[in-house]
């Protein structure tokens, strides 16, 4: 898509985002006539697969604002290839989130929408949100707009829709990003029936530079230019100039709920009228949730390209990938209320989904090569042994299961999930998971406690068994991956004390080695961690700390930093009333480990091979100033102030360094029409 079909997208959006104002506007004029007050604004996310509601939260807090627009803070340990919106990974490894099946997709997941990150507003007054952010610079620019609108047609019937629109320059050369993604919901609240649906789309395209050649032009310049020692980012080599990933991905999901019940009459504390409300018994579910994703890989400088890569199968003039993804998942389910009657202490769900899914490779010289004479093959590298030639996979795959959960009480909580794989693949699988939280009075506060676990023996993603492209190929058949997990949470509120440790064991890990291939390991790997999340407070005076110590049993296949640290001190104080201020410095830091490396023609994270380069050891530190005044937010901030003060070796992962120093602000301003 053009810059300029970018622009009328965005235009087209927006004017359909103030259409869908205006007409809730009106909506709400006409409710003001029926109820003079209204509720406060919710917000819930859906749980998989049978769309229950998960509470969820308005974004219009304050606190830490700033940190959205930093590349370098998506965690305490974040590997990044430095720009915004790039490729990534979470070295804290109990926040990795869950895969995804487009494979390529996991590097952007943090940027990308998914079914997870989905929000629907309960919103009588309609409520539009717009957001910018800016970063200085002419040749490092960045930008970030996105719009939220969400507002009832009435009390049962819900709208919204989202746009967002990130791009950067790059600090570094061939590191520019942009990304165009929009989404639509709705829902409908019956007392019977109820109805959630939401379709988003993504476009996002981000240069490869393959890092740069010499780490020296970060961390010692001087001997690179015979005694010069700055040099501009921009000016620094990279290894390719000519290559880029667009990935994009569309989803629609629709959920339906049939409740079978009684109506009760109940009085309001203080009323003396009766009212009827409905209790529902039974639900009846049916879901759909269909995708498509592709991406388009290119590199269009043979030269480098034959540098870069040990291996070109099909064609040396340059590398073009398309490859495609699609499924379509029917649920059915049948779920027990909790709390009809007063014997009716748990809710218990039954559930069968059915997935269609086909995977596509299409390579540039793919065809071409298949119908060469052994002499003109001889230029080429020998295809790897097992392969036959297969670019496409379509499954049929069939799971049941059913959850068991108490969401009311004030001493103990819990719920259970299990999955069972019957059809395709997918025969064996279980997935079996469940937590309890219970909570007590002590020193005149409440006193919480969490504790789950779970065990897991699920089929691989299908890419890590087959791929093909244009300088990798794999076919593999790789066993079903086990894992045990258990964890628990303590939280201490009147000495704002947070307290979280979790214990996993990995059998058949897969990761990619220094080949950037996929393997597996035969045996175990464990991995534990602790977090300390600490707060102090005096005054206006704050200190947060989190402290995150983890340990892996073999860090060649699985590095990870041994601690990790994320400090904030800030002043947080009110003036008149209106105005809200946090004003502050910021950092991160962590230990230094073995990093992965990055390779872009599969967009995946690998280990190193002989003379690995260790990451990490650096501070990052942010000074900003915060501001929220009624509706609108905004910040000021210097980010990377610290920038060559204590070290030059800002890498978080090899050859790929952070932002140097900049300058960036933000404004959102939160419109109740």
């Amino acid at each position: 898509m053009t810059f300029k079909k970018r622009c009328i997208a965005v235009v087209l959006i927006m004017t359909l985002l103030s259409s869908f104002a205006l007409f809730a506007q009106q909506n709400s004029d006409e409710q003001i006539e029926e109820k003079r007050t209204y509720p406060p604004g919710s917000a819930w996310t859906l749980s998989w697969p049978l769309g229950t509601h998960i509470e969820s939260t308005l974004d219009t807090l304050l606190y830490n604002y700033q940190r959205s627009f930093v590349s370098a803070l998506g965690s305490d340990a974040w590997a990044t290839t430095g720009q915004f919106t790039g490729p990534a990974i979470n070295m804290i490894y109990f926040k990795r989130p869950q895969e995804r099946e487009f494979y390529f997709d996991n590097s952007i997941s943090y940027w990308l929408p998914s079914f997870s990150k989905q929000k629907f507003y309960n919103m009588y007054i309609p409520f539009t949100q717009l957001s910018y952010g800016w970063g200085y610079g002419t040749d490092n620019r960045t930008d970030h707009l996105s719009a939220t609108f969400a507002g009832n047609v009435n009390r049962k019937i819900g709208i919204g829709a989202w746009i967002e629109y990130p791009y950067t320059k790059g600090s570094y050369s061939q590191q520019a990003t942009k990304g165009l993604g929009y989404g639509f919901s709705g829902y409908y609240a019956g007392d019977r029936y109820e109805m959630q649906a939401f379709f988003n789309h993504s476009n996002h395209v981000n240069k490869e530079s393959g890092g740069i050649q010499n780490d020296l032009y970060i961390t010692d310049p001087a001997e690179l230019q015979g005694g010069v020692n700055t040099i501009e980012p921009k000016s620094i080599p990279v290894n390719l100039t000519g290559a880029q990933n667009r990935l994009i991905g569309m989803e629609f999901y629709m959920n339906h709920a049939y409740k079978l019940g009684f109506w009760k009459d109940i009085t309001q504390p203080g009323d003396t009228i009766e009212k009827e409300e409905f209790v529902p018994v039974t639900k009846f579910v049916y879901s759909l949730d269909w995708k498509r994703m592709s991406r388009n890989f290119i590199n269009t400088n043979s030269t480098e390209g034959q540098k870069f890569w040990e291996n070109t199968y099909f064609d040396t003039a340059g590398t073009e990938e398309d490859d495609y993804y699609w499924s379509v998942d029917n649920t059915i389910g049948i779920e027990l209320m909790e709390g009809f009657q007063k014997w009716a202490k748990f809710g218990l769900s039954a559930y069968a989904t059915y997935r269609i899914d086909k995977y596509n490779y299409d390579v540039v010289g793919m065809t071409e090569r298949a119908e060469m004479t052994p002499e003109q093959i001889e230029g080429l590298p020998p295809l790897p042994a097992g392969w036959q030639g297969s670019r496409s996979g379509k499954r049929n795959r069939l799971w049941v299961g059913g959850r068991i959960e108490k969401t009311r009480g004030s001493i103990i909580r819990y719920a259970a999930d299990a999955k069972f794989g019957l059809i395709g693949d997918v025969i064996g699988d279980i997935d079996i998971s469940g937590g309890i939280t219970t909570q007590f009075r002590l020193a005149h506060d409440t006193v919480r406690i969490n504790a789950e676990g779970g065990f897991s023996n699920l089929e691989p993603n299908y890419m890590l068994n087959h791929y093909v492209g244009n300088h990798f190929i794999w076919n593999n058949d790789f066993s079903k991956i086990q894992k045990y997990r258990v964890g628990g949470k303590l939280h201490i509120p009147w000495t704002r004390t947070e307290l979280s440790v979790n214990l996993e064991n990995i059998g058949n890990y897969i990761y990619f080695d220094s080949t950037c291939t996929p393997r597996q390991h035969s045996g175990n790997v464990q991995v534990f961690s602790a977090t300390l999340d600490q707060k102090l407070k005096f005054g206006i005076w704050n200190w947060d700390n989190t402290f995150t110590y983890q340990a892996t049993s073999n860090s060649d296949i699985l590095p990870l930093p041994a601690f990790a640290l994320y400090s904030n001190m800030y002043l947080y104080f009110h003036v008149f009333r209106a105005l809200t201020v946090q004003i502050g410095v910021d950092c991160n830091w962590y230990t230094k480990y073995r990093g992965l490396g990055y390779q872009p023609a599969t967009m995946t994270f690998h280990t190193q091979g002989e003379n690995p380069i260790d990451v990490g050891g650096f501070i990052f530190s942010d000074v900003y100033l915060t501001v929220k005044l009624y509706k609108v937010r905004f910040f000021l901030m210097c980010s990377h102030l610290n920038e060559g003060w204590f070290s030059k070796d800002f890498f978080s992962l090899p050859h790929y360094p952070l932002d140097p120093r900049q300058f960036r602000l933000g404004l959102s301003i939160d419109f109740a029409n």
